[in-house]
């Protein structure tokens, strides 16, 4: 069996089932109980700068 062969049979099984657990462990991550005013914190921060009225854009 050649490298490809072994490469393309570990990505099609092994390599398949990591990046599935990867994703539903970064999904946990994101949506557990203890996040919630973090993720509320850093969805306001965009419009931190509004509240000043400054402009970035130079005009």
């Amino acid at each position: 069996m050649s490298l490809y062969d072994q490469l393309r049979h570990f990505a099609d099984s092994y390599g398949l089932v990591a990046l599935l657990l990867l994703f539903f462990g970064i999904c946990l991550w994101v949506f557990r109980p203890g996040a919630k005013q973090r993720n509320q914190e850093a969805a306001r921060s965009i419009f931190n700068d509004e509240d000043t009225g400054e402009r970035h854009d130079g005009k």
